[in-house]
């Protein structure tokens, strides 16, 4: 979760269509924490198999928004191929 400083504009669903269209982000939410006269704190959630932040911190910062901080990350490892097989599993041979 990302703690963001932004501009009034873009508003945050063109700011989310934005980082939605980064290579490797598949979900971006954005929830508006609070706003001021000339800026908007929002809070952003960016998912997918490869988010690069140096791409992502790029095109806040092209879009007039700065990362004050992150606050959440969460991180998980997907196993490819074929699943453990365990003493009770049986292998199916296909003629």
């Amino acid at each position: 979760m990302l703690d963001v400083l932004k501009p009034h504009e873009p508003p945050i669903n063109e700011l989310a269509s934005k980082l939605a269209s980064l290579p490797g982000v598949e979900h971006v939410n954005i929830s508006l924490s609070e706003i001021d006269q000339n800026t908007e704190s929002v809070k952003v959630s960016i998912e997918g198999p490869e988010v690069a932040i140096d791409v992502v911190r790029k095109n806040l910062e092209e879009l007039g928004g700065v990362i004050h901080s992150i606050d959440d990350v969460t991180v998980s490892k997907k196993k490819l191929g074929l699943p453990h097989l365990g003493p009770s599993d049986e292998l199916i041979k296909h003629k």
